[in-house]
């Protein structure tokens, strides 16, 4: 005679082990939920973190200023000289052309090497070049250390490039912090900033102006000869008004 106990002992058994699967296999399904969650959660933090427009590394930037017989003749002589200035650790960043003088150029190039830059200004290559696209007279170039940078797309392409000569570089720029308001007040937005990369007393300051009509007035203003007076700025600064027509980056 079969005994119950031989007939359910093996009914048991099973019955236990397919519930320590569902239970295993509940908690590895709680478990890839859990995780696929948190990297879902992970993602979406890491995509929505918002990266700043403003660079504050101080960066190396050769501007070029010259004037031409034609921009369309100029240009693509220019593009055809890009292997040269690449070469010399020099990438193209901004174009742009004079209001009063379209022909009147400014060209910035970023440089990745001082001692390079230098030598390609030099370069009679670069002149060859330049005569060759129908640059008049002799190009004034400089070589900036930009510390501030706004790479931040904007309604304007008008610009102004002042130019100026400071007693000390701290006190000018603690100076023009404090002064970003009034600025902003009258149309205009700091884009870069920065100085002569042998000489920290010569300033070069780029500012896009969103309305033009004011800042024209705030230049010509009795309280921006104050405060540049108080910031030590020595003489009166020269400016380059111009429209970007190419930007890079």
């Amino acid at each position: 005679m079969i005994s119950v106990r031989n007939i359910f002992a093996p009914l048991l058994g099973a019955l236990l082990v397919s519930l320590a699967s569902c239970n295993n296999s509940e908690q590895q399904t709680k478990e890839s939920t859990s995780d696929t969650t948190a990297s879902s959660a992970t993602s979406t933090t890491t995509a929505t973190t918002p990266v700043s427009n403003i660079v504050t590394s101080p960066q190396n930037i050769l501007v070029v200023m010259h004037k031409v017989t034609s921009y369309s003749k100029w240009k693509p002589l220019y593009d055809a000289h890009d292997t040269a200035r690449v070469s010399a650790g020099l990438h193209d960043y901004v174009i742009g052309r004079g209001v009063q003088d379209s022909n009147m150029l400014t060209i910035a190039l970023k440089a990745d090497d001082t001692a390079k830059a230098k030598a390609f200004s030099k370069d009679p290559g670069l002149k060859q070049a330049m005569q060759k696209g129908g640059v008049i007279g002799a190009p004034v170039i400089a070589l900036i250390t930009m510390v501030y940078q706004d790479t931040s797309n904007i309604s304007t392409s008008l610009r102004a490039s002042s130019m100026l000569t400071v007693k000390d570089w701290d006190t000018w720029e603690k100076s023009f912090k404090d002064g970003e308001q009034d600025r902003k007040d009258n149309g205009i937005v700091v884009r870069a900033y920065g100085y002569d990369a042998s000489d920290n007393h010569k300033v070069r300051v780029v500012s896009a102006l969103i309305d033009s009509a004011k800042a024209m007035a705030y230049y010509k203003s009795e309280a921006i000869k104050k405060r540049m007076a108080d910031a030590g700025v020595v003489g009166q600064p020269s400016r380059f008004y111009y429209h970007i027509v190419q930007r890079y980056y």
